[in-house]
Parts: C-alpha cells; structure tokens; sequence
C-alpha cells in the first residue's frame, strides 16, 4: 500500500505522501513563516535550519560538513525570481535596479549563474528598457563577464508555426544568435510542448522540437522545455472513444514520458522544475486504465530523471511546505526554508558536474517590501550552498 490509498486531504495522508513524520510536518506548517522572514540584502546572511537539506550556513567557501551536493560554479538563479528588481526605475530608489546592478548584486550573494526569463528591463536602466537584439546581448554578456557570472539558458521564443513560417524561423535564428553571444549554452522555454492529453497531439509536438533541436544543435545550443505538473499527467491513449473520438483511458504512460520517448536526444533537452514534479507526484497518483480500473502510480522524480540521465542539464530548484487545503498540497516559500528533500534528490540524480540547478521562487516579488525578492534570491543561494553529501 502506498501513501496514496490514505484518504486525500487528511493531515496524515499528506504528510506521509510528502515523506515526512508529523513532528516535522506539524512544525514546518506553523514555523515555515517565520523561516522565511528575510533580513535586510546587505546585512548578515540568515542562520536557518533545512529539513533535509544538510546543514552549513554563509557562502561555500569550504564551510559546511561533506562534500558539496552543487558545485559552487553550478548555483544558478533564473531571473524571473527578481523580475520586479530588474524593471524597477533605478532614479526611484537605491536599491539595485536594471540587469547590470542585479547581476553585481547576486554575484556578491555567490551565484555564478543566471538563466533569462526575458531581456527587457525599464527604461531608465543602463541599456534601455529592450536587449533582446544582438547589440543588448553584447552588453549583457560584458556586464555577466565584469561579475563573473554565466548565462546558461532562458526561457524565450518558441515558434507557434508548425510547419514553421518562415518569420518564425528567422526570429529562432536571430534567438540563437543572442543565445551565443551571450554564452548560453541551452536555450529553453518556460512552456509545455503542448497542453493536450492525447498521444496524437504528443506526435505532432515531437516532430516540431525535434526539427526545431535539431536547428539548435547546429548552432552550438541545447534547446530545452520547462514542464510544471500538468506535463506529468497521465496520457489519454486507449480504451473507449469519447464523442469526438479521442480515446478515455490510459495505458499509465505520463505525458513527458512518453515526449521523452519519441524525441531525439540529441536534439531535444528538458528542464526539471523539482517543486512542480512533486506537486504532481502529489495530484496524479491514479488513472483510470485500458480496462476501466483504478490503477496507481507514484510519480519519483529523481527516477525520471536518472532513467532519462543526459537529457536533464538544467534544474528549478524552488521550495514548498505542506497545506492540506491546497490541491496542489504544497505552498511555495524561500528556497531552504521547506521541506522538499534535495539533499536526497541531488543524491539521488548525482551528475552534480553536469546539472544546472537555477533557484526560482515564484511568488518573491513583494508590493510591499521592494527588497523582498533580492533578500530571498540571498536565502535561496545560503539554502543551495548548504546542501551537502
């Protein structure tokens, strides 16, 4: 019996889901608001205590007990994390503002990588308000060169054509082009290859990223797609035909599983977003199958990944606490302050010189409190950094 025969959404059935025992999750639901309370972006760097996480505080210059599960050239942050930094009017405040001063301040936090989420920033800016052309990229990479940081990826343009239109290509090429002069050496997308349930419509998905990886490979880039829950719902690819003829059932096979499957791997690259894999370990964990049974099965996101080993170069690294009450059975909060297990998944997915892992929170932009999300990109490297073998 697993964890999922418990009836959903009792205190009980959640925590052994998420493997943790009820002293622990009792405590993290009640104190995970209080861990993620950040202290001011310059000030002293946040003592905290990780759940799974091992143990060390302060940047990784040889502190800490055990070997370091990400290399301290590999701790990375995508820059969605501290979008309102990179927007805001550097006239309107001291604290750091546009790309160039967001670069130079997670740089004196530790990371040495950043992974896009778009190039545009406001106006007054150094730059301007768009790099997204071949002269903004120029500057970009001076800027990541000046802090010693590496740009290795983006969540940017995937074309809507298929068969591609010819402005679709034209615009791909020109992405590939900013990729290289920035350094990239992946290019990505922060969507699914498509939202669709049905192995057909996976097909077609298939055949685009796999002429689109290919045009990528040529030009030295790993092309790649980042995948939230839905993608690891289980594909609709049998059993009776609904009115519109699409099929009912499941054969138990999940939906970038199968993508994974049908794809070349020389071509066509995936980014795991660890928090949303165990969100959907959480939410589908049954199917209805070919003969009309329940069936189950848990969803291991550290097997996906070893199964699929070489396919996996870049990570979201974002942390959760439990709530009974939400369907997804996590809330998102500072990376180190939750109680998903990394120390056991980077374990587990090992490769630590060929991972990516890029620390993301969502939700750290603050109307309230404008140094919010800067503070937060500081706890998440402290958290990333202390996590040892």
């Amino acid at each position: 019996m697993t964890a999922y025969n418990d009836a959903p959404g009792t205190e009980d059935g959640l925590r052994r889901s998420l493997g943790v025992d009820r002293r622990r999750f009792l405590s993290t639901c009640t104190a995970a608001a209080a861990a993620a309370v950040a202290a001011p972006v310059f000030g002293a760097a946040p003592a905290f205590a990780h759940q799974g996480h091992g143990h060390g505080h302060g940047h990784d210059h040889g502190h800490g007990h055990g070997q370091a599960l990400v290399p301290a050239d590999k701790r990375g942050i995508i820059l969605y994390t501290v979008r309102d930094a990179t927007g805001r009017d550097p006239l309107s405040t001291s604290l750091p503002s546009g790309f160039r001063e967001v670069f130079k301040q997670l740089a004196r936090f530790g990371y040495r990588q950043v992974e896009f989420a778009g190039f545009g920033q406001h106006a007054n800016a150094p730059g301007g308000s768009n790099l997204e052309t071949v002269e903004g990229a120029k500057l970009l990479r001076s800027w990541l060169d000046d802090y010693g940081l590496r740009a290795q990826g983006n969540h940017g343009f995937i074309p809507s054509s298929w068969p591609l239109s010819q402005s679709d290509l034209d615009e791909f090429k020109r992405q590939l082009e900013i990729a290289n002069i920035l350094g990239m050496e992946h290019m990505g997308t922060g969507g699914d290859p498509t939202g669709s349930a049905y192995r057909a419509d996976w097909d077609v998905a298939a055949d685009k990223w796999n002429a689109l990886g290919r045009i990528a490979r040529r030009a030295g880039i790993k092309l790649y797609t980042h995948n939230h829950d839905a993608a690891y719902g289980f594909l609709l690819d049998g059993g009776p035909l609904d009115d519109q003829g699409r099929p009912t059932r499941s054969s138990g096979v999940r939906k970038l599983e199968y993508f994974l499957k049908v794809t070349d791997p020389k071509a066509v690259w995936l980014e795991m977003d660890i928090f949303w894999a165990h969100v959907a370990q959480y939410k589908f964990h049954t199917y209805t199958a070919l003969d009309g049974s329940q069936r189950e099965n848990v969803f291991d996101p550290a097997a996906l990944v070893r199964r699929n080993n070489k396919r996996y170069p870049l990570f979201h690294a974002k942390d959760g606490v439990a709530n009974t009450t939400s369907g997804d059975g996590y809330d998102m909060v500072p990376f180190g302050t939750g109680i998903i297990d990394y120390r056991t998944f980077f374990s587990r997915v090992g490769e630590a010189r060929y991972r990516n892992p890029m620390v993301e929170q969502d939700n750290a932009p603050s109307a309230t409190d404008p140094a919010q999300s800067l503070n937060h990109a500081r706890i998440g490297y402290e958290g990333i950094a202390a996590l040892r073998k």
